[in-house]
């Protein structure tokens, strides 16, 4: 019936429950799955920290040093940090979304991101050129190469080298419910998220699991998926319009 655009492919990990029905909507998003307020704040904060940080290493000279390079030298410590920062504090998982006749489907997957490791590779190794060079003009630009392009290049080789770090990075889940299990649905006025409330007794568990489902959207989509699902809920599913908290995990 609908068919939003599939940029990200299904992991080879990952399966549909209900692959032999017709698909009524499906999707796929990247997303932030957790409070994106306290995550922007945490990075606020800690860049200000961080530029505290490069001006304390601006501020530290030693004989013969040069501005150039003690302004080289701050700029690749912030640089550096803040990459390092941004990348805890705004990583985002791959989810996809499939409603059939049986209720809803989603599966969420992160993969190592190997793009991180590309970049660091190719950023230490040009700017450790390019403070060599300078080198030769001004020896103080050795202690810049040794801040930035150095401790770039130990990050790259601490990453790609660490099997137990790259698993940590790697995630594949899949959930599927029926649409009986929905018990409230709710389109977000803070964020692109239709939020449905669930109750289900889990596989070898003697007792009711109640949970929140966010379903990210893209833009100027989430009433377009609310309006899909609410006819398949139980007659005296309340359907509301508020603000909704993305929890950091639904695991």
């Amino acid at each position: 019936m609908f068919n939003f655009d599939k940029a990200l492919e299904l992991p080879s990990q990952l399966q549909w429950k209900y692959a032999d029905e017709p698909e009524l909507l499906g999707w796929t998003i990247r997303a932030r799955n957790y409070n994106t307020l306290v995550a922007n704040s945490m990075f606020a904060f800690m860049s200000i920290v961080i530029m505290g940080g490069a001006y304390a290493v601006y501020s530290v000279t030693t004989p013969g040093e040069s501005y150039l390079s003690r302004i080289s030298a701050s700029v690749g410590f912030y640089l550096l940090m803040s990459f390092t920062i941004s990348g805890m504090t705004h990583q985002r998982m791959n989810f996809a979304y499939r409603f059939t006749q049986s209720g809803v489907e989603y599966c969420k997957w992160k993969n190592f991101p190997k793009w991180a490791l590309t970049f660091l590779k190719w950023f230490a190794g040009i700017t450790a050129i390019i403070f060599i060079f300078l080198a030769t003009i001004d020896p103080t630009f050795l202690i810049g190469a040794l801040i930035g392009p150095g401790g770039m290049g130990l990050m790259y080789l601490s990453m790609a080298n660490s099997k137990s770090y790259q698993e940590m990075q790697t995630e594949y889940h899949h959930y599927a419910f029926k649409w009986a299990e929905l018990t409230q649905l709710a389109i977000a006025t803070n964020r692109e998220v239709v939020d449905l409330k669930y109750s289900i007794t889990l596989e070898g568990k003697d007792y009711i699991t109640k949970w929140s489902l966010n379903v990210f959207c893209k833009r100027k989509q989430k009433e377009i998926v609310a309006g899909l699902i609410k006819p398949y809920l139980s007659p005296g599913v309340p359907f509301i319009k508020a603000k909704v908290n993305v929890p950091l995990s639904t695991d």
